[in-house]
């Protein structure tokens, strides 16, 4: 939905529902988002964040008659899409995902070709009146980042998507921007990380002339484009789970001048004090297909870990006074899950920012762990959790 006054479009992630499949996701679109809209949009047209998947980019690629179907569906219902997730490129739901959900990365053709096919389903798809957005991974995961000629590879491969995205708004006057989006154990993982990564790689006259050369365009437009088509997602979880300050964190990539495409309203897991009694409560939380980076502080030290499982095996094998946040996906309307606390105060801090002076154009919450939250933490269906953080986030802005 639109929140006007400048402070972009709203929905949440339809990735929490079934969607490997264009099959699962055009029944998840059909039967639960109609449903929401009832409840937080019933007079006004209904922004929808899609989650296309590789295989769905294939089916509505060469089916002309599903592309028409779907926008037949949109146009009926009064919904319009303004994003698209296509950071997992297969399988997320059902199966364990671990870190396969960064493959393949941006170092390979396959993550190209799909980015681009999902530029061309947004610009046939969306309204006119939305530049429509197109959420990636953070470029690969971190361990598989064997040096700079790895890191040259993925930098020359999204250079090609701004090519085709820049192409594309020539042929069809349509902007499809592109998101990376950083996440814990990835290259780009940090907010220092990510802001260095775009000041030495893309926004330097290296890189501003490699994309020069691989658009075909003069070096005097190349930058323009660059900064046209090519920015981050801010994930407010991911960022809390490292320790950052939100706001300082935002206000980097500001005044870096890197475009926030999409403002993303998540919540992570906070335990304040990891004391003993909590370590059977917080085991409950490891049995996920999702990678479940955390982040351990003791004595003033941040140390990481790939999965809460290793996190709590280290604070018992040195059970010191420990703070920690993992990334465990939690519902953003509540500040505390039973015996924890959640990083809600993160998402209120950037809601609190954008309403001053508006961030990005989009914004999206982001809580897909709906199916492997514990029991006693659910209240409702799925349509009731969604519509609780819509009216969350929604409440924070405009009251």
């Amino acid at each position: 939905m639109d929140l006007q006054n400048g402070l972009g479009h709203l929905s949440y992630s339809t990735l929490v529902h079934a969607g490997d499949t264009w099959a699962e996701m055009n029944a998840s679109l059909r039967e639960f988002v109609p449903q929401v809209k009832k409840r937080v949009s019933p007079n006004a047209p209904f922004a929808v964040s899609l989650r296309i998947s590789a295989a769905s980019a294939k089916t509505l690629t060469e089916s002309p008659a599903e592309l028409e179907s779907l926008a037949a569906f949109l146009k009926q219902e009064d919904l319009y899409v303004y994003t698209v997730n296509a950071f997992p490129y297969g399988p997320f739901k059902g199966d364990i995902v671990m870190e396969r959900v960064y493959e393949p990365d941006w170092t390979t053709d396959d993550r190209v070709d799909y980015t681009n096919s999902v530029a061309d389903i947004l610009a046939a798809i969306s309204p006119k009146h939305v530049n429509p957005s197109i959420q990636t991974a953070p470029l690969a995961f971190k361990p598989n980042v064997s040096g700079a000629t790895y890191v040259d590879a993925f930098t020359r491969n999204v250079f090609r998507v701004i090519k085709h995205l820049r192409e594309l708004e020539e042929r069809t006057g349509r902007r499809v921007k592109l998101a990376i989006e950083p996440e814990p154990a990835c290259y780009l993982e940090t907010t220092d990380e990510t802001v260095a990564f775009f000041e030495e790689r893309i926004y330097s006259l290296r890189g501003v002339a490699e994309f020069a050369a691989v658009a075909g365009i003069p070096l005097s437009e190349a930058e323009g484009a660059i900064r046209r088509y090519l920015g981050v997602v801010f994930d407010i979880g991911h960022q809390s789970v490292g320790f950052e300050n939100i706001t300082e964190s935002l206000t980097k990539l500001v005044e870096a001048g890197i475009p926030i495409f999409k403002l993303q309203e998540a919540a992570s897991l906070w335990v304040e004090d990891l004391a003993g009694d909590k370590i059977e409560a917080l085991r409950r939380f490891t049995d996920t297909i999702y990678l479940s980076q955390t982040s351990l502080k003791q004595n003033g030290v941040i140390t990481k870990f790939l999965n809460l499982g290793e996190a709590l095996d280290a604070y018992e094998a040195n059970p010191v006074k420990s703070e920690m946040r993992t990334h465990f996906h939690v519902p953003v309307f509540l500040e505390e899950l039973g015996p924890f606390r959640t990083t809600r105060f993160g998402v209120q801090e950037a809601l609190k920012m954008h309403r001053e002076t508006p961030l990005s154009d989009h914004l999206e919450i982001e809580t897909y762990t709906w199916d492997v939250l514990p029991a006693e933490f659910k209240t409702g269906d799925i349509v009731d959790y969604v519509t609780r953080e819509l009216e969350f986030v929604r409440s924070e802005l405009i009251g």
